[in-house]
């Protein structure tokens, strides 16, 4: 059975008429009536009673045009699905992002217009560490990931456009004699325990914070570790110990706890876009175009040595 088929059936039920039904679909009216003809021997089944005066729609006829117009109905909301498929507009999406980045407006900014704009995409979000998501991309389980510096070589045909540049700053505790300072140098932390992630946790700040206090004179001595941020922080609130983190974490606000800006100028990570490179799948190419459009991202330059992002 031919859709073709189907569309002359509804033609011919619709009209009632074999002459205006070919002139409506723009084919002869011999070739047409073969073609009913050889649709009712597919169908098994007479569809029409005819006589040189009238059609009329047998009994199966009118069964079969209910379900006909449904079959064409299925059939061209199948090609809009594939087409919106190829255009990036349908299927599914996965995006990593790591712990601070829903902190940062542009994220909220980019998700709600990627919603709004590709509304039949099925946007699925994973709160993951960066070298998680570096690993998810690498094993096709993650198609983009809002990611941190990862301070060691990317895997290889990872590549990263970068979107911002945020500060670094100091979380300690309110009571600490250091935070009546507006200001702090990494250098000034050389005594205090710190507070960080966990080694295996898969962050980019946990190595950061050591290469910036190795740069500062010290190597710091972890007092605690916790696996995650806002932990951290309530721990700093307990008194044990000082931390670096984005300052987009400043958002959190909790009892016991200040933010200071940092003086040393190395004291910044950036936000990137992590994707596999050589791949240009529709879903992900309009991702990266809208986010492109809405964030502006910054030129294709390392923050950090080369080696941590081609």
């Amino acid at each position: 059975m031919e859709l073709r088929h189907l569309r002359y059936f509804i033609a011919v039920a619709e009209e009632l008429h074999f002459t205006r039904a070919a002139e409506r679909l723009h084919i002869g009216q011999p070739p047409l009536s073969h073609a009913i003809q050889v649709l009712e021997a597919d169908v098994g089944a007479r569809l029409f009673e005819r006589t040189k005066r009238w059609v009329r729609l047998t009994g199966a006829g009118a069964l079969l045009l209910a379900d006909a117009r449904k079959i064409l109905a299925l059939a061209e909301q199948a090609c809009e699905t594939a087409r919106r498929a190829e255009r990036g507009e349908a299927g599914e999406l996965r995006i990593g992002f790591t712990y601070s980045t829903p902190l940062t407006p542009l994220f909220a900014d980019v998700i709600n217009r990627y919603r709004k704009d590709f509304a039949h995409v099925t946007l699925t979000l994973h709160e993951m560490a960066t070298l998680r998501q570096l690993d998810a991309l690498c094993q096709r389980t993650l198609d983009l990931g809002f990611v941190r510096p990862p301070e060691v070589a990317l895997p290889a045909g990872i590549v990263m456009t970068p979107l911002r540049e945020d500060p670094l700053v100091v979380v300690l505790p309110t009571w600490h004699r250091l935070a009546a300072k507006p200001a702090l140098a990494i250098s000034e932390l050389a005594e205090l325990p710190f507070v960080m992630y966990p080694p295996g946790g898969g962050t980019g700040i946990y190595p950061q914070i050591f290469r910036l206090c190795r740069a500062a004179g010290f190597v710091p001595r972890v007092g605690q570790t916790a696996g995650e941020a806002s932990t951290i922080i309530g721990l700093v609130a307990a008194g044990s110990g000082v931390t670096l983190l984005p300052a987009s974490f400043d958002r959190i606000r909790m009892d016991g706890v200040c933010y200071r800006p940092i003086l040393d100028a190395d004291a910044t990570t950036m936000l990137l876009l992590a994707r596999r490179g050589g791949e240009h799948a529709p879903l992900v190419d309009a991702f990266v175009a809208l986010v492109t459009d809405t964030v502006k991202p910054l030129p294709d330059q390392d923050p950090q040595p080369q080696r941590d992002y081609e």
